[in-house]
């Protein structure tokens, strides 16, 4: 099936035409019938999505992939709807079938990829242990033979931790092929169409090479979206309290909406990364959905914990806010680090952890950080990953785009940030604990 849809784009833009296709269980969108040829500027997978029926306005379905994407979408009238709502309800029901296996899989993958995980951690406590045995043995000037086998035990503890190290990356790699974050959905523009304009068009090319910052782009260049731009929910829509109360819904829904950085850096190796902040998102969440009218604010999700004397309790709402709120640092960081005009995608992302999240690993999750920014994309690569429609990232318009902004994003991120740090220091709320 297709046809015209309104699309909700963003609080400038608002709803706009967008032609829609629904082919092979997967919903594209094109700027208009006639430029269809040009390729998608997004799509969505129907299996994964939720199909909801707005309860006042006739005319709206949303579709939604909770944390991750959203489709806000208006027929005509009541009566499309209705023939978008059955084509998509036939198309979902055809393809969960074909889904469960993946699924399975999927689930399988990851209950082996954290058990692996707890035997990482249990490999470096005895590494520990046996460290501090050496030291032991050696202020009380212990035989040579009793330092030889303390030092088999080592080796043999750092081949099993290494190994189980590798198991982990080859569990990730499963769940998390790079292979299906790629694939292009119908209609889009081969691969080498793209390279090949990023070849011919050599002032396009120069754009691509330059900061962001030192681009100017020419008036009557087109604007360009980018993810910023069209994320569902962003830490600049967020209106916060009289007193600086950040709204607790809103701050959560902000903070699904940046998980897809992660992927653009690399779907497989950030997938250890990305499964912790989510799992933070979700402790906060739990603790929301507790008492919603208790806890409007994340201030007050703290200070209900701090008067019940929670707040430092093993996986408590505060301590996930503390991890989460490290972890956006870490991303705040590096986006102002590539906004500013830094080239070296690693460079930046190595800086960004210096300067927020190594202090806090242990020479385990380190290990894991260097694998992943290792495999950190180059700039061009990450830049392409920004656009809502391939191609983009060629136009004159886009790095001009990218720096409005987050412009706009990160100096909101950055106060409500500012705030949180206000709030844990003024309660004592840090923690110098290594993971």
């Amino acid at each position: 099936m297709e046809g015209m849809l309104h699309k909700w784009t963003n609080y400038i833009s608002g709803w706009q035409p967008r032609w829609f296709v629904l082919d092979g269980g997967t919903l594209s969108y094109y700027d208009s019938q006639e430029d269809a040829w040009k390729g998608c500027k997004g799509s969505i997978k129907i299996s994964v999505c939720e199909i909801q029926v707005h309860s006042s306005d006739s005319t709206r379905v949303d579709l939604t992939i909770p944390g991750e994407q959203y489709f806000y979408l208006r027929a005509i009238n009541a009566a499309e709807r209705q023939k978008w709502l059955v084509a998509l309800g036939t198309s979902k029901a055809c393809l969960t079938d074909n889904r469960t296996k993946r699924e399975k899989e999927l689930h399988e993958n990851t209950e082996a990829l954290k058990t692996k995980m707890s035997e990482l951690r249990l490999y470096c406590d005895l590494l520990l242990q046996q460290v501090n045995k050496i030291k032991e043995n050696d202020e009380l000037a212990d035989t040579a033979e009793t330092g030889i086998d303390t030092g088999n035990m080592v080796k043999s503890t750092c081949t099993t931790f290494l190994k189980t190290l590798e198991e982990c990356m080859q569990i990730a790699n499963r769940s998390f092929s790079t292979d299906m974050a790629t694939q292009s959905p119908p209609g889009s523009p081969p691969v080498a169409a793209i390279k090949s304009q990023k070849v011919h068009l050599s002032p396009l090319m120069s754009n691509v090479v330059q900061p962001w910052h030192q681009q100017e782009a020419p008036e009557d260049t087109e604007q360009v979206e980018t993810f910023f731009s069209t994320m569902s929910h962003r830490f600049s829509d967020i209106r916060l309290d009289d007193d600086n109360g950040i709204p607790t819904q809103e701050f959560l829904d902000s903070c699904y909406a940046i998980v897809p950085v992660l992927d653009k850096l690399g779907s497989t190796v950030f997938a250890p990364v990305k499964m912790d902040f989510v799992g933070n998102i979700k402790k906060i969440h739990q603790k929301l959905m507790s008492e919603p009218d208790s806890f409007p604010t994340l201030q007050s999700i703290v200070l209900h914990e701090v008067q019940t004397e929670n707040s430092r309790v093993r996986n408590s709402a505060t301590e996930a806010l503390l991890w989460l709120r490290r972890g956006l640092t870490f991303l705040k960081e590096f986006l102002s680090e590539v906004n500013a005009g830094e080239q070296d995608i690693h460079g930046a992302l190595n800086n960004a952890y210096g300067k927020t999240l190594r202090q806090y690993h242990g020479w385990v999750v380190r290990g894991v950080f260097a694998l992943a920014l290792r495999a950190a994309p180059s700039y061009q690569s990450f830049a392409a990953a920004l656009v809502s429609r391939a191609g983009d990232e060629l136009k004159g318009g886009f790095t001009s785009g990218v720096h409005r902004d987050l412009g706009l994003y990160l100096p909101a991120m950055e106060k409500q940030l500012a705030i949180l740090d206000a709030l844990y220091e003024e309660y004592n709320l840090e923690s110098d604990e290594v993971v």
